[in-house]
């Protein structure tokens, strides 16, 4: 693969700032004195026609005037000339620019004119631009500044990726005083060309980035982001604050679940899905930062043990350890027989451990040991109140000195002002955690605890259909596409029980009667007591026009009640087109519990699926988990144990468990239905009715929409499934077998091994760079693919029953969508054997059938037999004019 498309904006060997200037205060002036000042090691060229020398450098009228490539252009002039100087850009062959500039799409129809033209430029040129409307860019290790703010940035670890300048100020300007360094710094302003998607990518790459923080107001191209926000979770912590977090109006919203799961819900949803973690306020995301910068984030579980030196201080990280669901293990028989060697008898003999307000650095010392070699326990939390016998600096020193030999994490919160100052230097300057108060280091605590579990989240890939479910999709969809003709958004009652069933779903049978003599057919048919209700395809809340009755147990009873129930509902709604009334049975178990599950179509991520508590009170109840499709089982256990009524699952009052593998399954039948249904805009199951028995549709309502047009499989969700439609079973001449089959996360410890296997030359071939093994890093983002952009085909057979690799080709969609870029390496002793071809025909089959129009790569010329096979192929080949060892071989789709 070649180099990142953003390497021109991200490493430019020379800068050229049009608007450079030495007017006080000007954002140009500013800007290139930051460039000068902080040591660009390129090439630096102003542009400003009024002046021959800018800051001692001499200046050019316009960017075409420089004889020397330019790879990055600052821009910090009136917004009015900006589309022209990208023009100009373009025609001088740079190729990424920062608009620092406002007056754009923030600033009405003129400004939304402007940005268009500087758009349509950019993409005729292919300059990509950042902003406009921002505070620039950093990369602190290159001497990069280019930003108007008067923050010097230190060289680290952690990036930070904002649509706040403000907020990339403040952050900079606490961040002088915490001794954290960045690796990069991106104020995407309005965000007219390059998002955080495309900075995502680029940072998951970049090795002097070991941490992301993420400062959203708003989502540009959902794909994008979230596509390489899992990509980049994969290979390092991102930590995600989201503003606009409320809407002032909430959309219109037919079904309960419209009404009631917001668009944030659903984003907490997706960023948990990604493997991130959620800050919630400023201070939680500084809080983040300073973790991250100490670089010990992994943990092994949520088991946390607090050491105090006062009883107040406990219980207030206790309250909170308890609101954000961190645990505080009892400790052992060793740990407590260590403990009381050396503590005072009136310690608090248990978690949080209070070892009294004369504690000494020694005292620590010990404590802190004897905690962290607890076995589970995950990570440690040292607190300090300094009182007349407290040694704050040398207890800071002991601390620190413990967290030298242990690999767990270890934070520490010296409470107060003059008398800790010193400690709390030490602490930054030794990268040791250190928080203002009990709240804040539990927090920060807690973000260690999510990432660990969303980690585990984003591992799953769970196929769109479990193996044993066979739907009847063309049923289902048939059903759909009826309602569709007859231009009804909305379908019956009796319509979304039938596509219910049509995935699995068990539902209560259900019969419409026009007439009330139907009625009474119906119900003695089915046995009483029975359940009516007002059948209409305009009245989606039966309970708004009194429009149900229950338990009607007497065939007279049935012809009053239709009478009752269609006069009512004329009544309270004569727009209405009544069409009679629904039967059923009345469920008569005795230990049923009301349940909830709901879909809505996110205008960002697509679908999204809620379970929560049901029955008439679901808007009082707010009882709500969230989650995007596909789930398998591990996801559907976690929402159900996450719901705040789930205790109401298990036993109580003299009623036994429900059927929870039954309540799961359900869940995954509709997942099943939105993955291959993207016709669903709404849907309501309310009541479902879940007992020891199993689980039961009593009532359902389901609202529909043309899917977008010319929409790939899958393409209406923001987690592609599995694709393992995409397997095939291949047999070599000899007999053996092959599956060509997606690589899977799991598929890590296979290919290490392959890849270990390898002889040096074809690693060779393949890296082009010498290659022992695949670093972690490279496992993940070889086998955690996003299957939406990109494609990994494995070769696989089976010695002595034990899978084994023998072959892998992928490709990675290019940033213009249309064309990628591929690879593929064969097991040296199964060259020859006709699976390289096999594998990509394969691959080129699934690139075309995604709207790819051209296959491209670079071969080391020396490797003969991969340009064999790309001729054989129908590849066409050319060597590459600045490197003579590399060809170029490229196939239209």
């Amino acid at each position: 693969m070649g180099p990142h498309f953003l390497n021109h904006l991200f490493a430019p060997q020379s800068i050229a700032v049009i608007g450079a200037s030495e007017r006080p205060n000007t954002v140009g002036t500013v800007v290139f004195r930051n460039l000068l000042g902080d040591g660009f090691k390129g090439e630096l060229y102003p542009v400003n026609p009024k002046h021959d020398e800018v800051q001692n450098k001499k200046s050019f009228s316009q960017i075409g005037d420089i004889s020397h490539k330019v790879d990055l252009a600052i821009i910090a002039t009136p917004a009015h000339s900006v589309p022209d100087i990208i023009r100009q850009c373009g025609e001088a062959g740079v190729h990424a620019a920062v608009v620092l500039s406002a007056g754009f799409s923030e600033a009405g129809d003129n400004g939304k004119k402007l940005q268009n033209e500087l758009t349509g430029y950019a993409q005729h040129y292919g300059i990509r631009i950042v902003g406009p409307n921002c505070l620039g860019i950093m990369r602190p290790h290159l001497g990069l500044n280019a930003t108007f703010s008067h923050n010097i940035a230190r060289p680290g670890h952690l990036a930070l990726v904002s649509q706040s300048g403000a907020l990339c100020t403040a952050m900079l300007d606490w961040a002088q005083d915490h001794d954290i360094g960045f690796s990069t710094m991106v104020s995407l302003g309005d965000a007219a060309d390059v998002d955080f998607g495309d900075i995502l990518g680029y940072l998951a790459l970049d090795r002097n980035t070991h941490s992301i923080l993420l400062y959203i107001e708003g989502i540009h191209n959902a794909r994008s982001f979230f596509s390489n926000l899992r990509i980049a979770a994969r290979m390092k912590p991102v930590v995600v604050i989201k503003a606009g977090r409320y809407e002032a109006g909430t959309h219109a919203a037919i079904s309960h679940t419209g009404a009631m799961v917001g668009r944030d819900e659903v984003f907490h949803a997706a960023i948990s899905r990604a493997g991130t973690v959620r800050a919630y306020t400023i201070e939680q995301l500084f809080s983040a930062a300073q973790l991250l910068a100490s670089g010990n984030y992994r943990v092994n579980g949520n088991r946390l043990a607090i050491i105090t030196n006062g009883g107040g201080l406990g219980v207030m990280a206790t309250d909170r350890a308890v609101e954000q669901e961190v645990i505080l293990p009892q400790l052992d028989k060793q740990t407590l027989e260590t403990l009381n060697q050396f503590l005072p008898d009136q310690w608090s003999h248990n978690n949080p451990v209070d070892i009294l307000g004369d504690a000494n650095a020694e005292r620590y010392r010990k404590t802190v040991s004897a905690c962290l070699q607890q076995k589970n326990i995950d990570g440690v939390l040292v607190m300090l109140a300094p009182q007349a016998m407290t040694e704050c600096t040398a207890t800071a020193n002991a601390v620190i000195e413990v967290a030298k030999d242990n690999s767990k994490p270890l934070l520490t919160c010296w409470m107060g002002g003059k008398q800790v100052a010193d400690a709390h230097a030490l602490f930054i300057r030794n990268k040791i955690a250190s928080f203002d108060t009990p709240e804040a280091s539990v927090e920060a605590f807690s973000y260690l605890a999510s990432y660990r579990r969303n980690q585990e989240l984003l591992l799953q890939v769970p196929e769109p259909l479990e193996k044993h479910s066979e739907p009847d999709i063309d049923g289902a969809r048939l059903i759909i596409g009826e309602a569709l003709s007859e231009k009804r958004k909305t379908l019956s009652n009796l319509e979304t029980m039938a596509v219910l069933k049509a995935f699995g779903v068990p539902v209560v049978t259900i019969m419409e009667a026009e007439t009330a003599n139907e009625a009474l057919v119906i119900a003695e048919s089915l046995g009483f007591p029975v359940a009516m209700k007002i059948n209409s395809p305009d009245i989606t809340h039966k309970s708004d026009v009194a429009g149900v009755r229950l338990n009607v147990n007497s065939a007279a009873t049935v012809r009053t009640m239709f009478r009752e129930l269609v006069a009512t509902a004329k009544q309270m709604r004569p727009d209405a087109n009544i069409k009679g009334i629904t039967i059923e049975n009345m469920y008569r178990r005795a230990n049923g519990r009301e349940l909830m599950i709901g879909v809505i179509r996110d205008p960002v991520f697509g679908p999204a699926i809620s379970v929560g508590a049901g029955g008439t009170m679901v808007e009082v109840m707010q009882d709500n988990v969230v989650s995007l499709p596909p789930l398998n089982r591990l996801i559907a256990q976690r929402m159900l144990a996450h719901m705040r009524t789930s205790k109401l699952l298990g036993e109580f009052r003299n009623m036994p468990a429900v059927n929870i593998t039954e309540l799961e399954n359900v869940l995954l039948r509709i997942s099943e239905l939105v993955c291959e249904i993207p016709n669903i805009t709404e849907m309501d199951i309310n009541p479902l009715i879940a007992d020891e028995q199993g689980v039961l549709v009593v009532d359902a309502r389901m609202v529909i929409d043309y899917p977008p047009p010319k929409a790939r499989h899958y393409s209406h969700m923001a987690i592609h499934p599995y694709p393992s439609h995409l397997a095939s079973q291949w047999q070599l001449a000899d007999g053996t077998n092959v599956l060509i089959r997606p690589i899977r996360p799991e598929d890590a410890r296979i290919e290490h091994e392959f890849v270990h296997r390898l002889s040096p030359q074809s690693k060779y071939f393949r890296f082009m760079r010498a290659v022992h093994e695949l670093t972690p890093d490279m496992l993940v983002r070889f086998t955690q693919i996003d299957y939406d952009l990109e494609m990994a085909l494995i070769a696989v057979i089976q010695k002595d029953g034990v899978d084994t690799e023998v072959g892998v080709a992928r490709y990675v969609t290019n940033p213009d969508g249309t064309d990628c870029e591929f690879a593929i390496v064969i097991s040296d002793e199964w060259h020859n054997k006709g699976l390289a071809f096999r594998m990509m025909e394969q691959l080129m089959e699934i690139a075309r059938a995604r709207g790819l129009t051209t296959m491209e790569g670079e071969v080391l010329t020396e490797n003969k037999e991969m340009l064999n096979l790309a001729k054989t192929l129908g590849f066409e080949t050319g060597i590459i004019p600045d490197d003579m060892s590399l060809t170029r071989i490229s196939r239209r789709l």
